[in-house]
């Protein structure tokens, strides 16, 4: 992208990491991470794939930022806060960030590099829970509970065979035709009973388990 000078004559908008990412970021948010690659990005760019190398040293470093970026978009347990309640509104900005970003899912903590907004993230969940009583064991047991849940339950949202709620009656109805009613009456009774009633939204899902999570932490961190 260039801008138009006084002169007429057009100037290049300069080639910074911060553009690299974002236009990377939305590639792969419209294309999936495998549509990446520096050739395409720097296509985008209006420039050879080489110059993205001044400030990336491969495709590797380049995901590194990009997961950083995503990070940075969740916001950070508030000093102060209760452990309970900071967990809890951090789980949910971090399912969201998932959901706007899917490929992010399987990046997020797989990076043997991870830039500023990744270590500020894991050292502001680490240090509210302590700060909530939790000893350091129960803190990393803490962590890896939530994360498990946070992506397992993103992940799940993301690959269901339905986007919103007007879509779960077709699908409902279509995984039940070709069986008998009666053969799988469990499976008719939570589909035509629950899922298929108006409002239904599978995203709700989130908050009740995430709350149930948070109750069994808030117990053992009582009897500890």
């Amino acid at each position: 992208m260039s801008a138009q000078t006084k002169g007429g004559s057009r100037r290049r908008t300069p080639l910074t990491r911060g553009r690299v990412l974002k236009t990377a970021v939305r590639r792969a948010d419209e294309g999936g991470i495998d549509s990446l690659s520096m050739r395409k990005l720097g296509q985008e760019l209006g420039v050879e794939a080489m110059a993205l190398y001044y400030h990336f040293a491969n495709k590797d470093d380049l995901i590194d930022g990009m997961v950083d970026l995503v990070f940075a978009e969740i916001e950070l347990p508030h000093s102060g806060d209760q452990w309970r309640s900071a967990m809890r509104q951090r789980a949910i900005a971090v399912c969201d960030a998932l959901l706007r970003h899917r490929w992010a899912i399987g990046l997020m903590e797989s990076r043997r590099r991870p830039g500023p907004a990744n270590l500020r993230h894991h050292n502001s969940v680490i240090g509210t829970l302590r700060a909530g009583g939790f000893d350091i064991a129960m803190a990393a047991h803490a962590y890896s509970l939530l994360d498990s849940y946070i992506y397992g339950f993103a992940l799940t949202k993301l690959n269901l065979p339905f986007d919103t709620a007007d879509d779960v009656a077709e699908v409902a109805q279509s995984m039940l035709e070709p069986f008998p009613r009666d053969e799988y009456p469990n499976m008719v009774e939570i589909l035509t009973d629950h899922v298929m009633k108006p409002g239904y939204d599978y995203g709700e899902e989130f908050e009740y388990g995430l709350d149930l999570i948070l109750d069994g932490l808030e117990r053992v961190r009582g009897a500890a």
